[in-house]
């Protein structure tokens, strides 16, 4: 057999010399530089094991390190190594935004991921890390009219019956004050948008009424039948007013309209109004609407078909405000999973932190069907029918008393347990996985008594400052949920104390939870950022706190702090505020 010859046609070019050849007119030896000597994968290669700080520092050597330094596939790697998911943290629901940074890719070739930019998406993260951020204010016109005509100073908000609602919709930040008026009305800002406005229509006359509560559409978007139409950019919105009644809007996110009339209307009859009414929290998947009153009724509402219908009322007598609701879908089709953390009494006048799920599903799981009887778009599918109920519910305590005589490791529990008990609470939050207690105990007065009324909840006080010898009012409790699935070998729901979360200087106005994220705010300004997925105790600062007085402490509403990937909203001392950390 012949040997192999190489063909006679000339080697290609390298794609960049590794040293400069020596001129031959001059017999002078040139210098080697370090750009010179390696190829692009290798310097890339070393520049792997660099951090975030020296990868930016190294891009003012020459434009080539600058060049090689912003590669995205290395700032990838970083941002998965120091944080380990391949998105943005804090987003709720499928909105989507309009303001994010990509890569441009090669034509047919680029995949989903490589079209983010993950040098920009690390320095979002580095600054929600650090606490840095840009503040803009957001007072909306009714801030403006109040600020005219009030006789609280300037620097204060007018005293108001309830909170300032706020929520977040991709790039949108929907506000409404909670005044007693005729006309409740919605404002919807947007960054490349002019401010809206939405008008909530009560069909009681001549009666003042408010908005208690708002609640953003946790589904996917419906997806069109066909692929070459485009998906849809509406988002469904509920406001529920003091009188019980509440209205839904369709809004594109994209471009607002203060035209937007209410979808659906609901007004509850008299007696369902009674007993409901006024409602406090609201959890929105569509077609699933939960609300929750002060006095803890719990009311499931069936939206599907274009129409309401009132489902199923529960009550409690051992659950408290504050509380906070997260509903989501479930794998199973139709059935859909709601978790409550709420205060709950211990014996014989302290408070400590629970959290209940339920199981809301059809009466008839699965059942021969053509589409889904909520989304056209899952035709062929097979459907449940009949009404929604709660078919199951699981508790879970953080203080857990055994029955019965105990030995002496679960006493140890108990004494552990017994020493993060409060005297009152000021909010509790969760986000179906972890669950976080503020308390709101008072420095100098004495522990409230038991109640006999089975709604009476503990009620925050705004000057609380001083720490008891088991914890501190500006300490807040972190506690890990865990909901074993059905098929496990044990079936009980267990609140597990993780550790405590320490910042704050002063008591806490409110909490916001969602995704392993929990951002505080005070009632003197203050806002904290904890990374609970971390097991760093400490947290990042995003807002110093501004000096109260007694009399100042009064006067300040009950606050509202919302957040997403990019941004924190808050409603407080200082008015209704924007900080955005894609900066």
């Amino acid at each position: 057999m012949s040997k192999h010859r190489l063909p006679s046609a000339p080697v290609p070019p390298l794609k960049r010399a590794h040293f400069l050849q020596p001129s031959s007119s001059s017999s002078a030896p040139v210098s080697t530089t370090f750009d010179d000597a390696f190829y692009d994968e290798l310097i890339l290669s070393i520049f792997s094991f660099l951090g975030s700080t020296d990868l930016c520092a190294i891009q003012a050597t020459n434009s080539n390190w600058a060049r090689l330094a912003s590669d995205n596939q290395l700032w990838k790697a970083l941002y998965l190594r120091d944080y380990g998911r391949p998105r943005l943290r804090g987003g709720r629901g499928f909105v989507g935004r309009a303001d994010g940074r990509e890569v441009k890719p090669l034509p047919g070739r680029a995949k989903p991921d490589n079209l983010k930019d993950w040098k920009w998406m690390y320095r979002i993260s580095s600054n929600w890390r650090s606490g840095r951020c840009s503040v803009e204010n957001m007072n909306t016109p009714v801030d403006l009219a109040l600020s005219q005509t009030s006789e609280v100073p300037r620097s204060l908000p007018r005293t108001r019956t309830d909170k300032t609602h706020v929520l977040l919709a991709g790039s949108l930040t929907i506000v409404a004050q909670s005044d007693s008026c005729l006309r409740p009305s919605l404002y919807v800002h947007g960054g490349a948008v002019a401010t809206h406005k939405l008008v909530c229509r009560s069909t009681f006359h001549n009666t003042l009424t408010r908005i208690t509560a708002l609640a953003l559409d946790q589904s996917p978007p419906n997806k069109p039948c066909q692929p070459s139409l485009r998906p849809s950019h509406h988002i469904r919105l509920v406001a529920l007013l003091s009188t019980g009644e509440f209205s839904v809007f369709n809004l594109d996110y994209t471009t607002p309209s203060s035209n937007s009339s209410p979808k659906l209307a609901y007004v509850p009859s008299s007696t369902t109004r009674s007993l409901s009414a006024p409602i406090t929290h609201a959890a929105y998947h569509h077609p699933v609407l939960v609300t929750l009153s002060d006095s803890f009724v719990l009311t499931i509402y069936d939206l599907s078909n274009d129409s309401v219908s009132l489902v199923q009322t529960l009550t409690s007598f051992t659950s408290h405000p504050p509380s906070s609701l997260v509903l989501s879908a479930m794998p199973t089709l139709g059935t859909y999973k709601l978790v409550l953390a709420y205060a709950v009494p211990v014996y014989p006048a302290h408070w400590s932190v629970g959290a209940t799920e339920l199981i809301i599903s059809h009466s008839n799981t699965m059942s021969p069907s053509s589409s889904h009887p909520f989304d056209s778009t899952t035709s062929g599918l097979t459907a449940p029918s009949g009404p929604l109920e709660v078919s199951t519910t699981r508790t879970a305590r953080a203080f857990d008393v055994p029955q019965g005589w105990i030995d002496e490791r679960k006493l140890e529990t108990i004494r552990e347990q017994w020493g993060r008990k409060v005297t009152q609470v000021a909010d509790t939050q969760t986000d179906g996985k972890w669950v976080v207690l503020a308390p709101g105990d008072t420095p100098h007065t004495s522990p409230p008594s038991s109640s006999s009324n089975p709604h009476t909840s503990p009620q925050p006080t705004a000057h609380s400052t001083i720490a008891t010898a088991h914890h501190s009012p500006t300490h807040l409790q972190l506690y890990r949920l865990h909901l074993p699935s059905s098929s496990g070998v044990s079936h009980t729901p267990k609140l597990s104390f993780v550790r405590t979360l320490h910042g704050p200087i002063g008591p806490v106005s409110a909490l916001a939870l969602a995704d392993g994220r929990c951002v505080s705010l005070g009632v003197n300004g203050g806002i904290w950022v904890w990374d609970l997925e971390g097991s760093d105790t400490g947290g990042a600062v995003v807002a110093s706190p501004i000096s109260l007085n007694m009399e100042e402490s009064e006067l300040v509403e009950k606050g509202t702090v919302v957040f997403d990937e990019r941004r924190i909203v808050s409603a407080g001392v200082r008015g209704v505020e924007l900080r955005r950390f894609d900066v």
